[in-house]
């Protein structure tokens, strides 16, 4: 064994044991989601504006130790980024700013000051309409999440000095369209993605209630299906109180009835109680509350492909992934049966990235005896490739949560997504019923047309889950073109003259934006990480290229590159991109992905 073979084996079992002693319990992983400055400060707001209406409610504590963390982890720029990791960005920033006018005192007037130059170079000044000009011209026709934040300025009175006027300014969300029934939301193109419209009911409620239409129909319409709504943000609500386990979505929410006189509505009484038990003990929140069967399957994988899956706990695992499965109709998306989420948690919504990461890491735990699946296990499969296969889009692609909706970009057929769905399918296709066999090999096909409409020019893919900061338009093609190649290299489209051609041309793109250090960062000239050189080595182990000789001094550069970033301090890098151009980062992530790469390697050596 050479010495580099020796620091390769040594980074893999440091991350091996780092890996397996940061499980939650012997059957799966909780991970680690980065604070968030957006999170904690809509949190903040939330609580502050509720504590106001009901006085003397016991939540000063909770906007005390938010407001401090806010405080304590401004960047020194004066502005805010979605992590502790990240940029400051227009959005975290005027949340910040806003919620700090409102509830700190005078002893936080240096900490505004700063963020008011920071506005005043960003934006242009913290004037309403400077901040409402950047914000919607950040996020263009999606009003997801520009509407939210504008209503952030309203309620914090900084859109405005005549509270009708700034209220006006505010694109009004059209809430009386929830009134209708479900299946005609993908039809109605509506201005936010399908998992916000908990927000779109609230927050066009707010709006209605201080600056009305001066429509007198339209008045009149949303003022008969008000109550009927607010009924429906009821039943969508989870039994944490916490829709998606998301902070700013639940504090969207929360703030918005506050605000309209709702502050003893039976929504807003869940949601205060989903925000006091999800705050940290340093007094911030995460984006979200965990994304525990994720980061499960990552690790299934990744030790997996190391030899390291402990054999005593496979059945605990396999049993784990196996209650996660939806048993039933999904109240918010109504998404049928036989998927999974991000999370375990109420507030989890199934999704297709989660349910092939499932249907994956099951593939990895099925077999109590060689070649053979115990049939509950088989049937979880099968449900879920059926659950993947009938989101399939027209255009042959894989969206996240709700087949049909493809106006805005989280409802859309996005590459990666299409490519697990692929990896998925192959991986269960000889034991499935010939029946399904057959449905599959045909939507393969689609998917592989998709995937290949879908590759730039230059042969990479852009991901929609995952982002760099460090790239010049925040995509991270590095990420996202790994993902496709794993894809690319499944079974039922392997050998498809359009995959080879498609794979050609992603090899090609990733050894050529090869750091001269040997990693890989988002994006040509992006930083290193091991999540990002992790997913590329992963990727690269598994694809046959022309120049053979090419391709193994790349991994070898690689590797080495990636032995020798692991070490005892491993730090994750902010590569998750949460719902709205949010910044995450898990610290489980560089472990994973990592170790996936460095045991590929070590299998193709």
């Amino acid at each position: 064994m050479t010495a580099g073979d020796a620091s390769v084996d040594a980074a893999a079992q440091l991350l091996v044991r780092r890996l397996l002693d940061r499980r939650a319990a012997p059957d799966h992983w909780d991970g680690h989601l980065a604070d968030s400055a957006l999170s904690t400060a809509t949190a903040v707001l939330a609580l502050h504006l509720i504590a106001a209406s009901r006085g003397g409610s016991g939540l000063e504590r909770f906007v005390r130790a938010g407001t401090d963390w806010l405080v304590a982890h401004q960047n020194a720029d004066g502005g805010w980024g979605d992590t502790i990791r990240s940029r400051s960005n227009i959005s975290t920033t005027a949340i910040v700013w806003a919620t700090l006018s409102t509830v700190a005192g005078a002893a936080a007037t240096p900490v505004r000051e700063r963020c008011r130059a920071w506005l005043d170079r960003a934006a242009g000044g913290p004037s309403p309409a400077a901040l409402r000009a950047a914000i919607l011209g950040r996020y263009g026709k999606d009003r997801t999440f520009s509407v939210p934040i504008l209503t952030v300025l309203a309620l914090a009175g900084k859109l405005d000095d005549d509270q009708s006027r700034g209220w006006r300014s505010i694109p009004q969300l059209p809430f009386e369209l929830a009134a209708l029934p479900h299946g005609w939301f993908q039809h109605l193109s509506l201005p936010v993605v399908s998992y916000a419209l908990p927000a779109l009911i609230a927050i066009g409620q707010v709006r209605h209630h201080f600056a009305p239409s001066r429509n007198p129909m339209t008045r009149l319409l949303r003022g008969r299906v008000r109550r009927r709504t607010l009924r429906l943000l009821l039943q969508m609500q989870p039994d944490s109180g916490g829709y998606l386990e998301a902070t700013p979505l639940t504090s969207f929410v929360v703030m918005s009835l506050a605000g309209m006189g709702e502050a003893s509505n039976a929504v807003a009484d869940a949601g205060v109680r989903f925000l006091t038990a999800s705050m940290r003990e340093d007094g911030g929140w995460p984006i979200d509350t965990n994304l525990s069967t994720w980061v499960t399957t990552l690790s299934i994988d990744a030790l997996g492909r190391a030899g390291a899956l402990p054999v005593e706990q496979i059945g605990a695992m396999r049993e784990w992934l196996l209650k996660q499965q939806s048993a039933r109709e999904h109240p918010f998306t109504h998404a049928a049966p036989g998927a999974w989420a991000w999370t375990p948690l109420s507030g989890g919504v199934p999704d297709a990235d989660d349910t092939a990461g499932a249907v994956l890491a099951l593939s990895r735990l099925a077999w109590p005896r060689p070649g053979e699946a115990d049939a509950r296990t088989l049937d979880a499969a099968a449900r879920g490739v059926r659950w993947l296969l009938d989101l399939q889009n027209r255009n042959g692609g894989i969206p996240t949560f709700c087949r049909g909706w493809g106006t805005l970009p989280f409802d859309r057929s996005t590459p990666e997504i299409t490519a697990h769905a692929l990896q998925a399918w192959s991986a269960w296709l000889p034991h499935l019923t010939p029946a399904l066999q057959a449905e599959l090999r045909p939507a393969a096909d689609r998917a592989l047309a998709f995937i290949a409409a879908s590759q730039r020019p230059d042969g990479a893919w852009i991901p929609l889950w995952f982002g760099n900061e460090h790239t010049t338009d925040q995509h991270n093609p590095v990420f996202g073109t790994a993902r496709v190649l794993l894809g690319l290299q499944s079974v039922l489209v392997r050998d498809d003259p359009t995959a080879v051609h498609c794979r050609q041309r992603g090899v090609d793109w990733l050894i050529a934006v090869q750091n001269p250090d040997g990693g890989w960062g988002g994006g040509p000239g992006a930083p290193s990480t091991l999540e990002e050189t992790g997913a590329v080595l992963t990727a690269l182990s598994v694809v046959d290229d022309r120049d053979a000789q090419h391709l193994r001094q790349t991994t070898t550069r690689g590797t080495a590159w990636l032995a020798g970033a692991v070490t005892d301090d491993v730090k994750a890098a902010p590569v998750g991109l949460y719902f709205a151009q949010l910044w995450y980062y898990e610290e489980l992530y560089p472990l994973a992905f990592a170790l996936a790469g460095l045991a590929a390697m070590r299998r193709d050596r």
